[in-house]
């Protein structure tokens, strides 16, 4: 086990101004009073106006909201557990604590980057580098030439595969589908609102989407980084699945006008994620398997 102090103190960092970040967004989320805002594209948009989010739109409030409480009830304890089987040299606890870290740092990317500056901008900061770190240095903690031999041989390879590639292909089209008619009509792309680019769609397209691929076509191969980052990406998406559906709910909370495929596909691939993980963690073994001759 590579590092295992400089991680903990990573991880246990992360979890505290995780707690702070997402616990100040659940508790101060004002009185309702929205205001109207005219973008630099001329469109009108409903503004939070109070509580930590009062200067993103409704829209992106609601989801930081909803995404904050997945983190407070899923996200940290979850990082927590897997950093007490990590220490105790588990190769689950090992995937699941990369898994998990991948949550945080896409989570506070997307927080640095696309959340409107407020008191909490350096704790955003601090745990997207955290994360970063962290995660980088749990993957190198995992020996990937040894992973194919600890999953057994009846693992849905092909199935999961499948998976890999609907997510990819899923979030290929529909966030196209908003990118292209725009830049076609010369246009503003739907969900833009107060922000000044579509910076999820930056992150899935530009890493989650190329990732997936790979994962699906290197499990088919049974190469061993398949089943790294694959692993990986399972775990991720149970969260970030999670803190989707969350996001969704707290959207029609508020009355913010939402896609019905969007709306109704990502928490069915919540479901199906969160399935694939436990039959993932299911064909784990903590020692080597022998495959007879």
């Amino acid at each position: 086990m590579k590092n295992p102090k400089i991680i903990t103190v990573l991880v246990c960092c992360i979890a505290v101004l995780s707690l702070v970040a997402a616990g100040t967004g659940v508790l101060w989320q004002g009185n309702g009073n929205h205001s109207k805002f005219v973008t630099l594209r001329g469109e009108t948009v409903s503004m939070q106006g109070d509580g930590l989010y009062k200067f993103d739109s409704v829209n992106y409030a609601a989801q930081g909201i909803g995404q904050d409480i997945v983190t407070l009830l899923v996200g940290i304890p979850l990082l927590l557990i897997s950093l007490a089987l990590y220490r105790r040299n588990s190769l689950r606890g090992k995937l699941l604590l990369a898994g998990t870290l991948a949550y945080f740092l896409y989570s506070y990317t997307t927080y640095s980057f696309g959340v409107a500056f407020n008191i909490l901008f350096l704790v955003y900061i601090a745990i997207f580098s955290l994360s970063l770190f962290a995660f980088v240095l749990s993957l190198m903690s995992i020996d990937v030439n040894e992973l194919p031999i600890h999953f057994s041989s009846k693992l849905p390879r092909r199935t999961i595969a499948i998976f890999m590639f609907f997510i990819s292909t899923f979030l290929t089209l529909a966030w196209l589908g908003r990118i292209v008619p725009a830049l076609l009509n010369n246009g503003t792309p739907v969900g833009l609102e107060s922000s000044s680019t579509l910076f999820i769609q930056v992150m899935d397209l530009g890493i989650i989407v190329p990732v997936a691929v790979l994962a699906g076509v290197l499990l088919l191969r049974q190469n061993r980084w398949g089943y790294l980052l694959t692993s990986v990406m399972l775990f991720k998406l149970f969260t970030m699945g999670t803190a989707l559906t969350s996001m969704i709910i707290w959207q029609w909370m508020a009355g913010v006008e939402m896609s019905l495929v969007e709306a109704m596909i990502f928490p069915i691939i919540t479901v199906v994620g969160i399935f694939m993980t436990f039959l993932l963690l299911k064909n784990i073994s903590e020692r080597a398997i022998i495959t007879p001759v």
